[in-house]
Order: C-alpha cells, then sequence, then structure tokens
C-alpha cells in the first residue's frame, strides 16, 4: 500500500510557529504533525510513503532520516520551487509504478477517519480519484450530483466557481485534503510545474468518474492555524 504526503507548504498561517521551522514539524503534544501522519499510515498498512518538501526541506529530511519508521520513505525534492498541489503531485509521478493505486494526504489536516477503509472503498468504487469530503461549514466546496459524482466547484469567498458536468441540482460537500487515485490520473493531468490539482481534477472528471467518499461522523481538524494546534491537543487528550 502506497501513499504520498503532501507536506511542502509554507505555513504562513501557523507562524510564529514556522517561523525557524516547516509546518509538517509544529508539534501537538509533543509530537510532530508529520511524525502523526506517517504513523497513522503505517498502522493503517502503508509501507511506501513519498513526502514532499520545500520550505525548510532540509529540516523534514533530516528528521526523517534520524527516525526508524517501519517504511520505506522517500522524499520528492520541491525546495527550489513550490509546485502547489497539482505540480506537487505531477513532480512524484517517478516514484509511482502503473499499478498502484495512492493515498494522498495533506500533513495539516488531523482526523479519526480509517484510512484503510477509505482506501478499500476507493478499490471496489470504479472511481479513478475518491476523495474524503464532508458536510460542514466552509468558504469552499466541492459539487457532487445524486450519485456521488464530482461535478463542480465552487468558492462563497470569492464567488467563483467551476462547472465540469452540468446538473439541475449539486451537493456542496467540503473537501478533507485526503484522496485516493489510480496512477493513471498521473497522465491525465495535462498541467505543468506549479499548478492546483482542483480545476485539473474537475477537467478530468469531464471523461472519468470522481467520486466522494462522504465521513459526516468522523472529526476532522485543519492544523493551519495556531488555535487548532490547541484544540487539536485537547482533543487528544479527551479521546486517549
Amino acid at each position: 500500500m502506497k501513499a504520498m504526503i503532501f507536506a511542502a507548504g509554507l505555513g504562513t498561517r501557523l507562524a510564529p510557529l514556522t517561523d525557524n521551522k516547516p509546518k509538517a514539524l509544529v508539534e501537538i503534544n509533543g509530537k510532530p504533525m508529520l511524525q502523526m501522519q506517517i504513523e497513522k499510515l503505517i498502522h493503517s498498512g502503508f509501507n511506501y510513503i513519498v513526502i514532499n518538501v520545500h520550505h525548510y526541506s532540509e529540516q523534514i529530511i533530516d528528521f526523517v532520516n534520524r527516525k526508524s519508521f517501519k517504511a520505506q520513505i522517500v522524499i520528492s525534492d520541491e525546495s527550489k520551487q513550490l509546485l502547489n498541489t497539482g505540480g506537487g503531485l505531477k513532480n512524484a509521478q517517478r516514484f509511482f509504478t502503473p499499478d498502484d493505486v495512492v493515498l494522498l494526504h495533506n500533513v495539516d489536516i488531523f482526523s479519526n477517519i480509517d484510512i484503510a477503509d477509505f482506501y478499500n472503498f476507493h478499490l471496489n468504487s470504479g472511481n479513478i480519484v475518491s476523495m474524503a469530503v464532508k458536510n460542514r461549514p466552509s468558504s469552499n466546496y466541492l459539487l457532487f450530483d445524486e450519485e456521488n459524482k464530482l461535478c463542480g466547484w465552487k468558492s462563497y469567498k470569492t464567488g467563483s466557481e467551476i462547472i465540469a458536468i452540468q446538473r439541475s441540482n449539486y451537493t456542496e460537500l467540503a473537501f478533507s485534503g485526503i484522496y485516493v487515485f489510480n496512477y493513471q490520473l498521473f497522465d491525465l493531468i495535462k498541467n505543468e510545474g506549479c499548478f492546483p490539482i482542483i480545476p485539473e481534477l474537475l477537467d478530468i472528471a469531464k471523461k472519468h468518474r470522481i467520486g466522494a467518499w462522504v465521513h459526516d461522523e468522523n472529526y476532522i481538524l485543519d492544523l493551519g492555524k495556531p488555535e487548532a494546534i490547541n484544540e487539536c491537543e485537547k482533543y487528544l487528550k479527551e479521546n486517549s
């Protein structure tokens, strides 16, 4: 089972915690969030993990080298240029093989999602990509039809939207920063360099099934702000 952790972000929202370290190494109850994600993946059966790095990349590389994780860990180095969520994924294609099914997890997403269940759902879904989504307040939403097929994206913050598939009604669901995809996705991405993944997925959704995995029963927290770190520590103490 193979996975990728997106850990290249600048972490500007977490300042001053990220003034001298990458977001991925910000600690929660004394443990870097990157370590939490790696351990969760390993516990769920993943034994090959690609991590992309940019901001303070040498710190992440040193951290991984010092730890004896029970998985093969590979670094996708973006230290010269931050490639965004689409470019970062495309840049990592060389670390995977054509038969692979890959789970991608943002480093700053904490949840009690059973990612092995999510992975297995994808294997039986017929989707080229399965996206973890939830009914929750957000400024941006993915739009799905009654068959849970991805059709569009809408931002209430900017008022902009992208409609890939026309439907009379859509269900608005917030993306949880985790998805599972077939290797074929790499070859369907048309863009190069630095670019976001969502517009690419919407273009691909016109011809290939991209589906929702709705996990409304799960706790999820974006660790992008200092107050979220405190909330996560409180949750862990209450649920340990």
